[in-house]
């Protein structure tokens, strides 16, 4: 009984795809051409993205694209790199991505915030006065903004 299942599933599917005919399937799998190494050093990679974000025809929208892909990486960015998009953000006049950026540098640190965050911070300050931009912390952004006082401290 589990033969003769098995013999018309397979001929249904032959006949679905074309075999019988001679025919190739179009999509018999799925190939991915991918190299196994990486061809691009740390040092490339870092000047990569400090160029694409000093250059001064860059608009809002390619700060956005640059640093969503600069954050998909499984990696936390070069300090250099971040200040030469808040250098790019400070040229599109948007504020409002240069805390994001500072929001989601935090979130890149992981577990290791406590330890990394604030020396991004130390590295970068010196940018953040120059430029103007206030971290997420002196804004308030990390606490919760209507967060009520627990009844049991009161």
């Amino acid at each position: 009984m589990l033969r003769g299942s098995v013999v018309r599933v397979h001929t249904l599917l032959k006949s679905a795809t074309g075999l019988q005919n001679g025919l190739q399937p179009l999509a018999a799998g799925s190939t991915r051409f991918m190299s196994k190494e990486n061809t691009e050093t740390d040092a490339q990679f870092d000047q990569r993205y400090e160029n694409f974000f000093n250059n001064p025809q860059i608009d809002g929208w390619d700060v956005r694209r640059g640093v969503t892909d600069l954050l998909g990486h499984d990696l936390v960015p070069e300090p250099k790199i971040l200040i030469a998009a808040l250098n790019a953000c400070r040229r599109n006049n948007d504020l409002a991505l240069a805390v994001r950026i500072l929001e989601a540098l935090k979130n890149k640190c992981g577990s290791k915030v406590n330890e990394i965050y604030p020396w991004y911070i130390q590295e970068m300050r010196p940018t953040l006065t120059e430029l103007g931009i206030p971290t997420p912390e002196e804004l308030g952004y990390d606490k919760p903004e209507l967060a009520l006082e627990n009844v049991d401290d009161m």
